[in-house]
């Protein structure tokens, strides 16, 4: 782990991926790490989660490491972001590490291999517990196109996501977050309503939100969520406010910042939905670094935690401090 951090973040990020990948192949991934203790299953909608901790979108984008990750124990696993074309993403260096702060800050902007090679690699997993899949739109894509972007990945991932997470919320892809203004989400909402008819999808279809919006945007978006009858938010997605990231000079780095100081604005947004509207399923991310963390997740109203930042720097044994 001290080793892997000598290297500039991205490069690390993708070495620390490759040698969990070939420990799970040589089957020692079990022996090094101790899965979890048995918990108590979540159910919903059909779903069983062996446990409430998950992996954030993000952290395998394109479903290289669906397996290895799988065998750490997580309850459930979400990829992406996917979009339809393969992008490079952002210019380099795109990931910033503040190790004191607990944080990282990135502008990756959707660097992903494209749907199709995410679909051939969700098509040979092993990975038998809850898999879901983050989908996205291209940079390029503006208008109408945005949103055939969406339909075009719901449609070739609905066949084998257990959930689909709809991302409209990255601060890195020029103009997203639009997509939270209601006269650009009901027609996003509309046409992903339509591509579920028309795949037959009747698993659980998520929102994935900023937390730098108003409440009354925020009210707005979980009207039209139980308006179209989807399933509930994930909440939430990295902030582009750096006030709490101590280290001044760095302050301006461009990019969403993630980790511990995301932690209380994400909650507290947690708690500003779960107050507006409890029966909606939420999931939590956002600064998750231990049991206490998690626990507050929960009683912040939600259902699911996923982590991201504290497993980059706890590495895979965070599971187990989250959930024994």
């Amino acid at each position: 782990m001290f080793l892997l951090r000598l290297f500039p973040p991205e490069i690390a990020h993708t070495l620390a991926l490759n040698i969990l990948n070939f420990l799970y192949k040589i089957g020692l991934t079990k022996i090094l790490f101790k899965v979890p203790k048995k918990e108590k299953h979540f159910y919903f909608n059909n779903l069983t989660f062996k446990n409430r901790v998950g992996v954030a979108a993000g952290l395998d984008k394109n479903g290289d490491y669906i397996d290895a990750l799988g065998s750490l124990g997580f309850g459930f696993i979400e990829v992406g972001t996917v979009t339809p074309v393969q992008q490079f993403g952002n210019p380099k260096p795109r990931i910033f590490r503040f190790k004191h702060q607990h944080a990282i800050i990135n502008r990756l902007g959707f660097n992903n291999k494209g749907v199709d090679y995410l679909v051939s690699r969700i098509q040979s997993r092993s990975f038998d517990g809850v898999l879901g899949v983050n989908i996205g739109a291209n940079k390029s894509s503006e208008g109408q196109k945005r949103i055939d972007d969406y339909v075009e990945c719901f449609l070739k991932v609905a066949p084998y996501a257990d959930y689909i997470a709809i991302n409209i919320s990255s601060p890195n892809t020029p103009n997203l977050r639009t997509l939270h203004q209601k006269e650009n989400l009901l027609p996003l909402l509309e046409a992903m309503d339509l591509a579920r008819v028309q795949a037959n999808y009747s698993n659980p279809v998520f929102i994935k939100l900023s937390p730098d919006e108003s409440n009354n945007t925020i009210f707005k978006i979980v009207d039209a969520i139980n308006k179209f009858q989807f399933h509930g938010v994930i909440v939430s997605n990295t902030t582009l406010e750096h006030d709490q990231l101590k280290d001044s000079q760095n302050e301006n780095i461009s990019g969403g910042l993630s980790g511990k100081p995301l932690f209380e604005k994400s909650n507290l947004l947690l708690k500003t939905i779960h107050s507006y509207d409890s029966s909606l399923i939420k999931i939590g991310v956002g600064g998750v670094f231990n049991k206490e963390d998690f626990q507050q997740k929960i009683e912040s109203g939600a259902s699911l935690v996923q982590i991201y930042t504290s497993f980059i720097y706890q590495g895979p044994r965070i599971i187990n401090k989250l959930l024994n």
